[in-house]
């Protein structure tokens, strides 16, 4: 079933509006709410539009959508049909409620919290993934889920850590190089100076008063 669900800006990763869970839930779900603010800041506009990430016994199953991301938080034995057939309907219905003022730079975190009035009546349709309503949801081809992106929540934060030092060091890597062809251009035109310099300017006198002697006399 679906345990939590959070909404946030993609720009920044600003929370506008999340489920109220129990004490209980939000005692066990503390860690992987944590995690899913870890996934946002890693969002930006070429991020897969529809993910699914596996940390232990769940998965942070998310849809972008209009700059805004809708996530979830399943037990791993929910269909993920459902769970991104939910997040679906979230999207319209808070594009529909909030899409003209999500970009404005006053809002404060969770400027939408009376949303979790209509998360909550959602979250309890797909509560029984055996209800019929739920049961004509999975059979219908609406979304092919086995095209949807899955990951695992260790490699996510290990390879975005990863990439941020391997951009550190190729930026080094490109400054050192110029400073290597730089010192070899020059370090080679010493070298063609003190092996060619002398003959060089010997031939260049010597035409010289061949000309200068062809010239005046």
């Amino acid at each position: 079933m679906v345990k939590s669900t959070i909404i946030a800006r993609v720009a920044d990763g600003l929370p506008l509006a999340a489920s109220m869970d129990d004490e209980q839930a939000e005692s066990e779900l503390a860690g992987y709410k944590s995690q899913a603010k870890a996934v946002f800041k890693k969002l930006n506009a070429q991020s897969e539009p529809m993910c699914s990430i596996e940390s232990g016994p769940y998965y942070l199953h998310y849809l972008l959508d209009q700059s805004v991301c809708y996530l979830c938080i399943c037990e791993k034995a929910f269909p993920r049909k459902l769970a991104f057939s939910y997040l679906d309907e979230l999207a319209k219905e808070f594009g529909t409620s909030y899409g003209d003022e999500v970009d404005k730079t006053s809002l404060r975190p969770y400027a939408f919290i009376k949303f979790d009035t209509f998360i909550q009546k959602t979250k309890r349709i797909y509560e029984d993934s055996r209800a019929q309503q739920n049961m004509s949801k999975l059979n219908e081809d609406l979304r092919d889920v086995t095209q949807i992106m899955t990951k695992n929540m260790e490699d996510l934060l290990w390879r975005g850590d990863s990439l941020d030092r391997m951009s550190t060091l190729s930026s080094k890597l490109r400054d050192q190089s110029e400073k290597y062809r730089k010192d070899a251009r020059r370090v080679n035109l010493e070298a063609l100076y003190r092996k060619y310099g002398i003959p060089a300017a010997i031939v260049l006198g010597f035409l010289l008063i061949l000309y200068l002697r062809y010239k005046l006399f």
